[in-house]
């Protein structure tokens, strides 16, 4: 299971000049702003990584709003890029990752291996990740999977860190959940 207390959320190059061309990019990116807003309402850190901002410039200005700090890379995979180093500053106890991101064939899929080869335990958000093609984004999570990392939906680990319906923060989340699925 995983908990408040030990995860942080890693949303994973949601740039601007790359989103026109993921599939669904749009729902995409109103996915990890549901999970971004109820993990900081759980208090649990939420991190952005950019790939090679000069060129695909920086992350969507919503989802660069909802981060506590931000990445700049060049790798494919940000935990040879000082993604490691950065969950250790901000909180040594953190073990748990979950991921969301673009391209999930690429970027997504090395860093949660990645992290996942330094430690971490390691859940991918399916519906908050994108790529270009969707078949990529089905091999990717289905490679993830096999590799041993847990792939969930938006609700199923905003309920896992919440774990009761007695949480100080139910009631707030239960409210975005519901007007998510009022305007899906």
């Amino acid at each position: 299971m995983f908990n408040d207390t030990s995860s942080a959320l890693i949303l994973v190059d949601y740039q601007e000049k790359l989103l026109p061309s993921i599939d669904q990019g749009e729902a995409v990116v109103n996915a990890a702003l549901l999970l971004a807003q109820a993990a900081s309402m759980l208090s649990i850190p939420v991190l952005g990584t950019e790939q090679n901002p000069e060129g695909l410039g920086p992350n969507e200005e919503r989802i660069r709003n909802c981060c506590d700090q931000t990445l700049l890379k060049h790798s494919f995979n940000a935990a040879d890029n000082g993604l490691r180093e950065l969950i250790e500053k901000i909180n040594p106890q953190i073990t748990q990752v979950i991921l969301a991101g673009c391209e999930t064939h690429i970027c997504l899929m090395q860093t949660a291996l990645g992290l996942k080869e330094k430690g971490y335990e390691i859940a991918v958000v399916a519906e908050a990740c994108g790529s270009r093609r969707q078949s990529d984004k089905l091999l990717a999570i289905e490679r993830m999977r096999q590799q041993g990392i847990f792939i969930l939906s938006v609700e199923m680990i905003i309920f896992e860190w919440l774990k009761t319906c007695k949480h100080s923060q139910f009631k707030n989340i239960l409210q975005l959940i519901k007007s998510r699925s009022l305007k899906a």
